[in-house]
């Protein structure tokens, strides 16, 4: 699916003030109302546990950040019982403290905290409660710079992959721990059936871990921790739930260690605990390590590729950090070995790292080399066995010029490169653009629309633009503007109406391409490119699909950068919801990009057997960060995409820039078909609401 109108980016919402330093840091308190609300729960990222006080004044909670920050925010999540009257303090010793925000009419609810201060300790020192009870956090949260926090950022490579794993148990020879970490969704790791029950991994060497990711089986745990240790015997807690919802958990922790594991402590079902797989995200380099070098950096090549298949895939293009473009050999002369294309870092520079995003037509056999003078070359690196896809190399060599050298292709074509990327020191390095910020945590609704205007309404024209004209992919409907197919109908819901016209024509605007008036269908598609566009975040809609024979309702994103030029599917698409009639008990979920699109697009259904989504309305989710996207349909999280394991498996990740909102009800095309004797018409696909967190 893809449209066209004219990009306008809106001013990024306000975000937390600086980094999480909070999380799975050491904390204690002044009591604990009883086991079950320890002071760790406030700082365990889990909105589902809590520390709570015994019923006296004062009563405190401070968290240990491991080594002096600056603060810039705290963030309380207080449970019914909360304070009154409090201090947020700092102290860089845990003795003297130092208050940086009072107040004696707290709120209650989450509270948002601007401050300026610093210290190793920070703390909520609650001096008059709200309630009869004590003082209870959901959670504790401080931001800002420097000591404990992941500094360069949170990596989306799983750490874990392939690595030497180990459990207490395995269920049958057929479901090892090493299944669990293998890359591979189809395999498992499954216990024995009693409490408790662990499974481990050795990332190799002492690490900084700040997440996991648990994709389970139907066999979850309700309840257990994710610990880790220096020597695979000493274990700490970094994070703790007794409500484990199971599906795919995606956790945000903080902690250091060679071996991380789940220790499961209460199993949600019957069996035992079952894990498709178990991933591992690390903190990324210091800003004084290795850097990109490579970025921007003038390029030659053997040859290049420039026609209808591959328009201007010239060198450049895999150092320009635009994940879906390319540079390809020639067609006619460059589908043959050897072939090579090489960088110029502007100055010596030592190599420590380099990475290759292979389009399906990769090396099996190359080398990676360097020269001073772009003549003389030295091989620090080779292979005859190149997997394609993602590779992360680790080399050491020094040179201005590096080169990947190919000597035998893994396909009947040549070779061809999405991104060739140079790591390590000197050089002359141009800085890549910014990275996107991820969403604040907790985040906050940031755009809506409830749609609850008067019947007949049109969309709001402040944040909706009617996408008028001829459908695509071999659809049959005419979308119209204003509020013909497309209209509030009083009671909380935009209607987006399919129609079969009586007199095709007579409806139908004439055609700015085709020139003709003559239509079957009329129906209703708009956008928020004018309005909204965002990078990541939350996002979600409340939706009762249409179900006959041959209609295509969809709940989408697509790139905005579509509007300024970049062809479908470079600019990326994003589809949340899509449903056909002629499978009433399944919506889709699904991404694309160059690699990957159309019919080889990269998705999941969502199925529930006997059932007709259009019989009901069903909310519809994504969330969305740099490194993962998880869709869910009514809180049910059933497809997560990790950054890492798509761009090893299937090509570039091209969602780290701004998209825009579309909602559609498409009549006919490739996939649902075309209408047929049992279809009825007119087809209403009712919007709730639509709501966008960051």
């Amino acid at each position: 699916m893809i449209a066209g109108l004219v990009l306008a980016v809106t001013g990024s919402p306000a975000r937390a003030a600086g980094t999480l330093l909070s999380q799975g840091k050491p904390v204690t308190a002044s009591s604990v109302e009883n086991v079950g609300t320890p002071a760790s729960a406030a700082v365990d990222g889990n909105t589902g546990t809590r520390w709570s006080s015994s019923a006296s004044d004062p009563q405190w909670i401070q968290v240990d950040l491991g080594s002096t920050v600056t603060i810039g925010q705290v963030v309380l999540v207080w449970e019914a019982a909360y304070a009154k009257a409090y201090q947020i303090q700092t102290s860089t010793d845990g003795a003297n403290w130092t208050t940086i925000n009072a107040t004696t009419t707290g709120a209650g609810g989450t509270e948002t905290l601007n401050v300026t201060g610093s210290g190793r300790y920070v703390r909520m020192n609650g001096t008059q409660r709200a309630t009869q009870y004590g003082y209870s956090l959901w959670e504790f949260q401080v931001y800002g710079s420097g000591g404990g926090g992941t500094g360069g950022g949170c990596s989306s490579n799983n750490a874990a992959l392939n690595h030497t794993a180990g459990a207490s148990t395995a269920e049958n020879a057929g479901t090892p721990a090493s299944a669990a970490f293998d890359g591979n969704a189809g395999t498992r790791w499954s216990s024995s059936a009693t409490d408790p029950q662990w499974v481990q991994v050795d990332l190799g060497s002492v690490q900084s871990v700040c997440g996991v990711q648990l994709s389970w089986e139907a066999a979850y745990a309700k309840a257990y921790q994710i610990q880790i240790s220096n020597d695979g015997a000493t274990w700490t807690t970094v994070y703790s739930t007794t409500t484990g919802p199971g599906a795919t958990e995606l956790i945000t922790l903080s902690g250091t260690g060679r071996y991380v594991r789940m220790y499961g402590t209460q199993r949600a079902t019957q069996y035992g605990y079952s894990l498709w797989e178990f991933q591992v995200f690390t903190g990324t380099p210091a800003d004084n390590g290795p850097v990109l070098l490579s970025y921007a950096k003038p390029a030659t090549a053997s040859t290049f590729q420039d026609d209808g298949n591959c328009s201007g895939c010239t060198p450049a293009k895999a150092f320009d950090a635009n994940a879906a473009t390319r540079w390809a050999t020639n067609a006619t002369t460059g589908w043959s070995d050897p072939a090579w294309i090489a960088v110029d870092l502007g100055a010596t520079a030592t190599i420590s790292k380099v990475v290759l995003q292979w389009d399906p037509a990769f090396g099996k056999a190359y080398q990676i080399q360097t020269s001073a003078d772009g003549a003389n070359w030295t091989t620090i690196y080779s292979t005859t066995t190149g997997a394609g896809f993602k590779e992360t190399l680790d080399v050491s060599g020094t040179g201005r010029y590096v080169r990947m050298y190919g000597t035998a292709r893994g396909t009947a074509y040549g070779y061809s490169l999405w991104g060739f990327d140079v790591y390590g020191t000197g050089g002359n390095p141009t800085a890549p653009p910014a990275t996107p910020p991820n969403p604040g945590n907790p985040q906050k609704l940031v755009w809506s629309d409830e749609f609850n205007a008067s019947a007949g309404t049109g969309p709001d024209q402040s944040k909706w633009t009617s996408d008028a004209g001829a459908g695509v992919n071999n659809e049959l409907e005419y979308y119209t503007t204003g509020n013909k197919n497309t209209y509030q109908d009083g009671t909380g819901n935009m209607v987006i109406e399919a129609r079969k016209e009586v007199t095709p024509g007579s409806a139908c605007p004439r055609d700015p391409l085709s020139g003709s008036t003559v239509c079957q269908y009329t129906s209703g598609r708009i956008n928020t490119s004018d309005h909204l566009n965002f990078t990541y975040g939350h996002v979600e809609s409340r939706i009762k699909v249409t179900g006959t024979q041959g209609l295509w309702p969809a709940f989408w994103l697509l790139g905005s950068d579509f509007k300024t030029g970049t062809p479908w599917p470079n600019c990326g698409e994003i589809d949340i919801m899509e449903h056909v009639g002629k499978v009433a008990d399944s919506v889709y979920s699904t991404l694309h990009a160059p690699a990957y699109f159309g019919a080889a697009g990269y998705g999941s259904p969502y199925t529930l057997p006997g059932t007709d989504f259009a019989s009901a309305f069903h909310t519809y989710a994504l969330d969305w960060d740099s490194g993962h996207m998880t869709f869910s349909v009514d809180g049910n999280a059933f497809f997560t995409v990790n950054r890492s394991t798509l761009e090893q498996t299937r090509g570039p990740w091209v969602y780290d820039h701004p998209f825009y909102i579309i909602l559609n009800n498409a009549v006919g095309g490739d996939w649902p078909g075309s209408p047929d004797a049992t279809t009825v018409f007119p087809q209403k696909m009712l919007v709730d609401y639509v709501r966008v967190y960051q």
